[in-house]
C-alpha cells in the first residue's frame, strides 16, 4: 500500500502523508510518489488547486532518518530534490492542513504553498544544525523574507521546536483552528478557490511570488549543493548514525 494518499475532490488534487507507525516521516520512495503526483497535478487542466493534509495528529515528522542514512540524496536528481524543484516551481494554488509534529521538509514546503492552516496541535522544527546540515526547499531566503532576520535567525540556527501560534506569528501559517477542525478547513479553502476563475487565480499567485521566484530557485539550488555536501561531513555522519543507533549524538571536535 502506497504512504502517499492521492485523491482528487472535484478540481482538488490532495497528496496525504500516510504512514502513520511513522509519524508520516519521508522516504524516498514517498518523495518519488509526492513528486508523481505533483507532475499529475499539473498536467491535468482540470486539477485547479493542490492540498497537502497528513492525519489528525501528524502532518510529517520529517525524513525518515534511518531510509535516509541508507538512501542519502547524492544529487540533484534524487527524489527528494526532484520534489523540492516540482514544489518550488508549482503554478498552481498549493493549500496545507499541518497537525501534530511538522519536522523539516514538514515545515520548510508551507513556505511554499499558498494558504497554511494549523491545528491548535501543530509543533513545528527546523532542526537541520542539530543534524550537521543546512536549511533546504530555500527556506534560508523565504523564511527571512516572511520572519524577518531575527525571528528566522532564531529558528534555522538552534533548529528548536514551536508551536503554532509562533508558526503564525513567523508569518507562515494563515489561521490556527482547532485540531479537529484542521483539515476540514484546508479542505474547504482549496474548494474555494478551485470555484473561483482559474486563470485569475493563477496569474494572481503568480504576480504574489514573481519579485522572489528566480531568488527562491537560486537559494534553493545553493542550499542543495552545501546539503549534499555536508551529507559527508563527521557532524552529519555522527548524527545520522547516533539516530539509527538510539543514543545522543557526540559532536566533540566536529
Amino acid at each position: 500500500m502506497s504512504e502517499v494518499a492521492v485523491t482528487r475532490r472535484g478540481a482538488v488534487l490532495a497528496i496525504g502523508f500516510d504512514r502513520p507507525q511513522k509519524k508520516n516521516a519521508l522516504t524516498a520512495a514517498m518523495y518519488e510518489a509526492m513528486a508523481a503526483a505533483l507532475a499529475e497535478a499539473h498536467a491535468d487542466e482540470g486539477v485547479r488547486v493542490i492540498l497537502f493534509h497528513g492525519s489528525d495528529t501528524a502532518f510529517t515528522a520529517g525524513n525518515d532518518l534511518e531510509d535516509f542514512a541508507q538512501r542519502p540524496p547524492s544529487g540533484e536528481d534524487a527524489p527528494v530534490f526532484r520534489f523540492i524543484v516540482a514544489a518550488a516551481r508549482a503554478t498552481k494554488p498549493m493549500v496545507a492542513a499541518v497537525n501534530g509534529p511538522a519536522v523539516g521538509l514538514g515545515t520548510t514546503l508551507l513556505l511554499h504553498c499558498d494558504l497554511v492552516y494549523a491545528g491548535d496541535n501543530a509543533r513545528f522544527a527546523m532542526p537541520f544544525t542539530q543534524l550537521g546540515l543546512v536549511p533546504e526547499f530555500g527556506s534560508s531566503y523565504l523564511l527571512p523574507l516572511v520572519a524577518g532576520y531575527q525571528r528566522a535567525a532564531e529558528l534555522l540556527l538552534l533548529g528548536e521546536p514551536f508551536d503554532a501560534q509562533r508558526a503564525l506569528d513567523a508569518g507562515f501559517v494563515t489561521r490556527v483552528v482547532p485540531a479537529a477542525e484542521t483539515i476540514a478547513t484546508a479542505w474547504a479553502a482549496a474548494e474555494k478557490l478551485a470555484r473561483l476563475p482559474r486563470r485569475s487565480v493563477e496569474l494572481t499567485r503568480s504576480l504574489l511570488k514573481a519579485a522572489h521566484r528566480e531568488a527562491t530557485l537560486a537559494q534553493l539550488q545553493v542550499e542543495g549543493g552545501h546539503f549534499r555536501d555536508m551529507l559527508r561531513e563527521p557532524a552529519a555522519r555522527e548524527a545520522l548514525a547516533a539516530f539509527v543507533e538510539k543514543r545522543k549524538p557526540d559532536f566533540a571536535e566536529k
